[in-house]
């Protein structure tokens, strides 16, 4: 099945910006000093978070998109 250039760009997409707040969460837990109740124990951890908390929703919303414009581009 031959996938459309802007579903492949979509999926590409998401799957980037997923990786990288999924890199960030676990950086933010295992390099960056880990979390309490309060919150991340560095700067780097906090900026780790923020990342995280930008990129992880963002990322599943692109990536949906793609796969439901492929299953979609299926029926057809």
């Amino acid at each position: 099945m031959a996938m459309a250039p802007d579903t492949r760009k979509l999926l590409r997409t998401g799957a980037l910006i997923f990786l990288t707040g999924a890199g960030s969460a676990a950086l933010m837990l295992f390099a960056f000093g880990g979390v309490t109740r309060v919150g991340p124990h560095t700067n780097a951890g906090w900026l780790a978070l923020m990342i995280a908390m930008g990129c992880l929703p963002t990322g599943t919303l692109t990536l949906l998109l793609g796969v439901l414009k492929l299953g979609h581009k299926a029926k057809e």
